[in-house]
């Protein structure tokens, strides 16, 4: 399931972020992500992080969601 469910927090991210590339570990409801795009570009850290949480929000939400934390957000724009 865990592999299964990292794959669905890279297509939620890459469907807010089409050009975005993802990089997704852990498990066990609690998770990391790196995530690089061009999106980010001229935003503060605050406003990265709203997109990516945006893009999760239906994992995340209500009492039995699969995704329960994401312990570490790198939010960073292509060199």
């Amino acid at each position: 399931m865990s592999a299964e469910l990292c794959e669905q927090i890279k297509q939620a991210v890459q469907t807010a972020l089409p050009d975005a590339e993802v990089a997704v570990t852990g498990g066990g409801g609690h998770f990391s992500l790196e995530v690089i795009s061009s999106a980010f570009e001229g935003k503060g850290l605050l406003a990265k992080q709203r997109l990516v949480y945006g893009a999760l929000t239906d994992l995340m939400a209500g009492e039995r969601a699969p995704v329960h934390a994401i312990d570490s957000l790198k939010t960073l724009v292509p060199e």
